[in-house]
């Protein structure tokens, strides 16, 4: 939850000139200024996504959004299951599963986050979360859907801390999130875009880029610095 119209501009303003066109790059605003970024990265090959939507495609529900709301506003993504989601708003698997289906449903790309907490991985179970988490998904939207998905694999515990998980350790997640997928079809699993979102720095990209099966990072805080953000992106 950051920014204003003037630090958004400003932001973009000097991102857009530095990126390296050959990497895809997807910016996901608060909704409240979708619109504005969606006018200022217009004839780039930059995409917009949404950061959180409803898993209802309207209602009673005030203060929510829908996906098709944000669809209207031109975005072509949006994130559903964010770890601060989880933890804070108590989302569980069911109502990610949920907002992962209406994400499809707009006609958008979802991008599902998993990911364990400090404490499961002390307690050995951090495969065991990831798995259940993506399973949730693969039991309610069926494997199929994940031929049009994105997966984020975001430890809590590498979250806004600093630490960052190993390259090695990272891939070994993201192999194992591939594996999984994979053994419901293989081609999906194999085509299927697994993205690193813990801590993700321009010092660090490049070692965790160059691992098989991490294809890219779902960037937090480095992305409000514009040299910082596109040396992570220009890294790919």
């Amino acid at each position: 939850m950051h920014g204003s119209r003037a630090q958004i501009r400003e932001l973009l303003d000097a991102l857009v000139p530095i990126l390296d066109n050959r990497a895809e790059v997807l910016l996901l605003p608060p909704a409240t200024y979708l619109s504005q970024v969606v006018e200022r990265v217009a004839g780039t090959a930059i995409r917009v996504g949404a950061q959180n939507v409803h898993g209802e495609k309207a209602g009673a529900f005030t203060g929510e959004v829908a996906a098709e709301m944000v669809r209207d506003l031109g975005a072509s993504f949006a994130l559903v299951g964010h770890s601060e989601r989880r933890t804070l708003c108590g989302e569980t698997d069911t109502v990610v599963a949920a907002k992962f289906a209406a994400v499809q449903r707009a006609a958008m790309v979802p991008i599902l986050c998993v990911g364990e907490s400090l404490a499961e991985r002390e307690a050995g179970r951090a495969e065991a979360v990831v798995i259940e988490q993506l399973e949730a998904v693969i039991d309610t939207a069926g494997v199929d859907a994940f031929a049009s998905a994105v997966v984020a694999y975001e430890p809590v515990w590498a979250i806004g801390t600093g630490r960052t998980a190993a390259a090695a350790d990272a891939q070994a997640m993201h192999a194992v999130i591939r594996a999984r997928v994979a053994d419901e079809r293989a081609a999906i699993g194999a085509a299927l875009r697994v993205l690193y979102g813990g801590s993700v720095k321009a010092a660090n990209a490049g070692a965790l880029f160059r691992q098989p099966d991490i294809d890219g990072g779902l960037v937090g805080g480095a992305s409000l610095d514009a040299r910082e953000f596109a040396r992570i992106c220009n890294a790919v």
